[in-house]
């Protein structure tokens, strides 16, 4: 039928429900439609009928109907498609840092959204047609980063790699080496955070909070690699495991909270002076099996915010060239 849509399962998005992957990729479908849709059948699950409460498993196909113009109530149609100006879709191609027939890896600036959702507008997923070059089929994200966090997207250029992908991901064969600057130096100098989370309750946005009873497990291992005295600190930072806003949670329960980071840190999260309040969290590097076999590496440059801070307090940048030197004997 023409207008359906083949949505691939990411990476990240294995064990959430059903009913919740469609308020993340469509917010302004009501629940109650929702529900019809399914109960006809016309959404489906790898081809199955599928219930709302159904948990998902990453790499599977999400059948999408025409879901044409919602009613007045869910969402006003001015906002159902917002017009991206040119100069974004633009910067967006200049993005890419890598590219081949199955995949690509674009340098995603803070601030821009991976997905839609409350409050966001313009947002990659929205934007992919851009990035199609010469493909055949608009590529689909494999995983996700937080919106204020900069650095290595991947994104499949066909159904075949996004499978391959986000089972690379789901089986842990992907290795992701974060940079952030800490308020504080974490104690000790490296280590293991093996501390589980789970969503907090309440509003305000989804937080994580640590519940080693309830929670769900999340390693994430760190090297300190330069520190400015007891003021702050770079850290690498290598999630073992990939839970929602993790290493910021993680992070702020050393007591030494990601630089910019109000939500897990508060008022303490903010360096004095001209150190910007921007997020100081980047995805400095990532190697993964290439859907063709092989391993790709790739590496994303600090985002400008990042670039002077790190200018302010004389961190040597070109010292660490190796993002995963520091973890090497892991």
């Amino acid at each position: 039928m023409s207008g359906v849509e083949l949505r691939q399962v990411a990476g990240d998005e294995g064990e959430i429900r059903l009913d919740r992957w469609f308020k993340r990729h469509f917010p302004d479908l009501g629940h109650g439609r929702l529900e019809k849709l399914l109960r006809t059948g016309q959404v489906r699950v790898d081809g199955a009928r599928a219930k709302a409460s159904d948990r998902l498993a990453s790499g599977q196909t999400i059948r999408v109907p025409p879901l044409g113009l919602a009613p007045a109530a869910e969402a006003p149609a001015a906002k159902r498609a917002p017009k991206v100006p040119e100069e974004t879709l633009f910067a967006l191609q200049k993005s890419v840092l890598y590219r081949d027939d199955a995949m690509l890896v674009i340098d995603k600036p803070p601030g821009l959204a991976t997905q839609g959702g409350t409050g966001i507008d313009v947002h990659i997923d929205m934007m992919l047609d851009a990035l199609r070059f010469d493909a055949k089929e608009r590529p689909k994200l494999v995983h996700r980063l937080d919106k204020d966090t900069s650095g290595v997207l991947v994104l499949a250029r066909n159904a075949k790699a996004a499978q391959a992908l986000a089972e690379a991901f789901r089986q842990k064969a992907t290795l992701k080496v974060y940079w952030a600057l800490t308020v504080g130096v974490p104690s000790p100098r490296d280590g293991r955070i093996d501390l589980a989370l789970s969503k907090e309750p309440g509003r305000g946005g989804e937080r994580m909070q640590p519940d080693p009873d309830e929670g769900k497990r999340a390693i994430t291992d760190y090297v300190v690699l330069e520190t400015a005295g007891r003021r702050s600190a770079w850290v690498a930072l290598q999630p073992v495991t990939g839970r929602t806003h993790q290493l910021r949670a993680h992070c702020a329960a050393l007591g030494t909270p990601i630089v910019g980071d109000g939500k897990y840190g508060g008022a303490e999260a903010f360096l004095t002076g001209s150190v910007s309040r921007k997020l100081h969290l980047h995805a400095r590097a990532i190697a993964l099996p290439k859907p063709g076999g092989g391993m790709v590496r790739v590496t994303a440059p600090l985002p400008r915010h990042m670039k002077e801070t790190f200018r302010l307090l004389e961190f040597r940048e070109a010292d660490h060239k190796d993002p995963f030197a520091p973890f090497a004997e892991d």
